[in-house]
C-alpha cells in the first residue's frame, strides 16, 4: 500500500522524521528535480508570478538557496556543538530574500546550484554521532539534526510545485508522499482552529483523521469528521493550500476547513 495514507490514528505531536538514508535520497533527487526546473526556464520567467502569494519565481528560488544555507547552519550545530541558528532572524530572512530576488536571473541560478552544493558536502562530512544532536529550527522546534534533510526534502519538493512551471506533487517519490502528509497532518493538528479531517485515499482507500475541531459544549471534541477523498498528490495540495483542482472531492460536498497556514 505505498504510496497512500499512514494508518487511521490521530497526528498527535511532532512527526517523526523518517530514517536518514530516506531523507537524504529524497533531498537529493528534490535539490536535482528544482534545479532542472530553473535551468529551463528563460530568463523572462523569473519575475512572472509563482504560486506563492507575493512571491515571484526569482523570490521562490532566493528561498530555496537560503534555505539550504540555513540547512548548514542546523548541521554545524550538531557538528561542532555551537549554536548556529538557521537564519540571523526573521527580518534578516525575509530581507535577504526580497533582496536577492531583485538580482539577475543567472545570479540566482548560481546561487541556487552553489548553495546546493555546499550543503552535500556538508552532509558528507557530518560524523555518524552528530546526527543524533538536537539543533533548533526556525520555528523554535527542537529536533535531531537528522531530521535537517527531511526539512530540506519537503523544501525543494514542494518549492519546486510552487515555481508553477510545470512540476506537480505526481513527481514526489512515492513512499515521500505518505510521509509528507503525516507530517503535514501533524503540525495542522498542533494549530489552533483546525477542523476535523477524515483523509481517505481514493486508490488504496487508507485513511487518515486528524484535528480536533472546536470543542463542544461540554468540552468535548466533536465526533463529526469532514471526509475529503482524492488521490495522494491531490490530498497534499489540498493540505498545503495550493491548487488542487478537481482531484479532490468531499462526500458531503463542501471540504471542510478553512485549514490553517501549514509553515
Amino acid at each position: 500500500m505505498s504510496g497512500g495514507l499512514p494508518a487511521a490514528e490521530p497526528a498527535a505531536g511532532p512527526a517523526v522524521p523518517p530514517p536518514l538514508p530516506d531523507s537524504l535520497a529524497w533531498a537529493g533527487d528534490g535539490q536535482a528535480h528544482l534545479r532542472g526546473l530553473m535551468t529551463r526556464m528563460g530568463d523572462e520567467a523569473f519575475t512572472a508570478p509563482s504560486l506563492l502569494g507575493g512571491w515571484t519565481r526569482a523570490h521562490v528560488l532566493t528561498h530555496v538557496a537560503r534555505n539550504a544555507d540555513a540547512m548548514c547552519n542546523l548541521l554545524s550545530w550538531a557538528r561542532t556543538g555551537t549554536e548556529t541558528p538557521a537564519y540571523r532572524s526573521p527580518q534578516a530572512r525575509d530581507a535577504d530574500i526580497a533582496a536577492g530576488a531583485a538580482r539577475d536571473p543567472d545570479r540566482i541560478r548560481a546561487d541556487v546550484i552553489a548553495s546546493s552544493d555546499r550543503l552535500a558536502d556538508t552532509v558528507r562530512t557530518m560524523p555518524a554521532r552528530a546526527w543524533s544532536a538536537r539543533v533548533r529550527t526556525a520555528q523554535g522546534i527542537e529536533i535531531p539534526a537528522r531530521a535537517v534533510p527531511w526539512l530540506r526534502a519537503r523544501e525543494v519538493w514542494i518549492h519546486a510545485v510552487d515555481l508553477d512551471v510545470g512540476a506537480s506533487f505526481k513527481d514526489l517519490p512515492i513512499p515521500m508522499r505518505r510521509v509528507l502528509v503525516a507530517d503535514v497532518a501533524a503540525h495542522l493538528e498542533r494549530t489552533p482552529g483546525c477542523p476535523r479531517v477524515r483523509l481517505e485515499e481514493s486508490r488504496t482507500g487508507q485513511v487518515l483523521e486528524f484535528g480536533p475541531g472546536p470543542a463542544g459544549a461540554d468540552g468535548t471534541a466533536p465526533t463529526d469528521l469532514g471526509t475529503v477523498r482524492g488521490r495522494a498528490p491531490d490530498l497534499i495540495a489540498w493540505l498545503l493550500g495550493r491548487p488542487f483542482g478537481k482531484g479532490v472531492r468531499d462526500a458531503g460536498g463542501n471540504l471542510p476547513g478553512p485549514l490553517p497556514s501549514w509553515l
